[in-house]
């Protein structure tokens, strides 16, 4: 761990970040795992209508996304609208605290909400424009640290919250406690990551021997666009898409098989996010070594069939314990399915560091658009079972896609 706590010590832009998206982690382990149990059973959307929304909010996120890191990648600024964005976290939780119902919940998952979650990608962005700078063995820790952070915070979120929930008819107030942890982001992000300077421009001599800086040149909007729908880079976005969608998919079926038929507790389900955010925290340094020796790809399949072996024993769990046994496995798997392909995406397009961020915003989409289609299909034929078990062998059908085309372009 030496390097790793090295790289903070010595680049304020990693600690800033690294502390922001800690806290956009707590929010989302405050509230995420409890969201489609308050979603379906406390609000009373249907499964088919909360599969809507997840895919309506997934092209909302990824719409604000893109536009977010064209905009920072443009005028070489990424502080601003990281300001920008994380207040919407404040808007969007306080309004499903303050007033839960079935259209707020909707209109604040589909609009403040969707552009917060953009902080998730800005925050990647704004390291790697500062990791230019680095050494490559800084570059890689840098982002394998900043997923680390992420869950590091699941690991005591949503056991916490569920302890303080426990007994309560509702878990509403989880969004009031992430409403109150976004705001402490954006007071991260104003009062600690540096102010930007102006990117220093060429430069001519006027006559009276001072220095004029030129125009940046900016890339066009449309260029920018070409780039994200190339038909190879697409195809990349799809296959670690289909490896995403399983953690969408766990995230949603869980809660629900574990107070189902599991027979559990709604405590449970924070015990189990927190237990496997400890697995993934201790394993993402165990991938981040083997990745050196393995090729990436090849660690994605081999943590795509483990993940298909956990969302198979969740499935047919008829005790919590045997959800907690499988969790193990999900621990290790999930490790690397969540790092890895962060590095993955943001090497696609290397001169853009905005933009090769909101693939994660694209990646996030796809995976939520094919979770909402594997979700509505696997409950309208046998449940939320079924659901799991074929978002696993889809996901497994992702990393061999991924296998196949960097086969073919060797």
């Amino acid at each position: 761990m030496g390097p790793w706590l090295d790289i903070l010590r010595r680049h304020r832009v990693v600690r800033a970040s690294a502390a922001a998206i800690f806290l956009y982690g707590f929010a989302g382990a405050a509230t995420s795992p409890y969201q489609s149990l308050i979603a379906i059973r406390e609000l009373g959307m249907s499964d088919s209508a909360y599969a809507a929304l997840s895919l309506a909010s997934s092209l909302a996120y990824v719409g604000m996304a893109v536009a977010v890191g064209m905009i920072s990648d443009r005028y070489r600024s990424y502080r601003r609208p990281l300001i920008f964005v994380t207040g919407f976290g404040i808007l969007g939780y306080g309004m499903v605290w303050a007033f839960p119902s079935v259209p707020t919940f909707a209109l604040a998952t589909l609009l403040p909400l969707a552009l917060f979650h953009s902080t998730n990608s800005m925050l990647f962005g704004n390291v790697r424009a500062a990791s230019d700078r680095f050494d490559p063995e800084e570059a890689r820790i840098s982002n394998a640290l900043m997923r680390m952070m992420i869950s590091l915070s699941w690991v005591v979120m949503p056991g916490a919250v569920g302890l303080l929930l426990a007994g309560r008819q509702s878990m509403i107030a989880a969004y009031l406690i992430a409403a109150l942890v976004a705001a402490s982001i954006l007071l991260v992000v104003t009062f600690w990551l540096e102010p930007e300077t102006p990117p220093k421009a060429v430069a001519e001599i006027l006559p009276e021997g001072e220095l004029a800086p030129q125009p940046v040149a900016r890339p066009a909007a449309l260029q920018d666009l070409a780039l994200v729908l190339q038909p190879g880079l697409l195809l990349r976005v799809l296959g670690v898409a289909l490896i995403s969608q399983m953690l969408h998919i766990n995230s949603a079926v869980l809660p629900l098989i574990v107070t189902g038929s599991a027979h559990g507790q709604p405590e449970d389900v924070g015990f189990l996010v927190g237990l496997v955010a400890v697995l993934e925290v201790i394993f993402m340094i165990f991938w981040a070594r083997a990745t050196r020796s393995l090729a990436l790809t090849h660690a994605l399949l081999i943590c795509a069939v483990l993940y298909l072996g956990y969302l198979a024993g969740i499935a047919l769990a008829n005790a919590p314990w045997q959800v907690y046994l499988a969790s193990l496995l999900a621990g290790f798997a999930a490790a690397g399915m969540i790092s890895l392909p962060i590095s993955y995406l943001l090497d696609l397009i290397k001169d853009r560091p905005g933009l090769s961020a909101s693939l994660i915003a694209v990646n996030m989409f796809a995976g939520g658009g094919l979770s909402a289609g594997v979700f509505a299909l696997g409950t309208s034929f046998g449940g939320y079972g079924t659901a799991a078990v074929l978002s696993g062998f889809a996901g497994c059908a992702g990393a061999a896609l991924l296998i196949g085309l960097e086969r073919k372009a060797a």
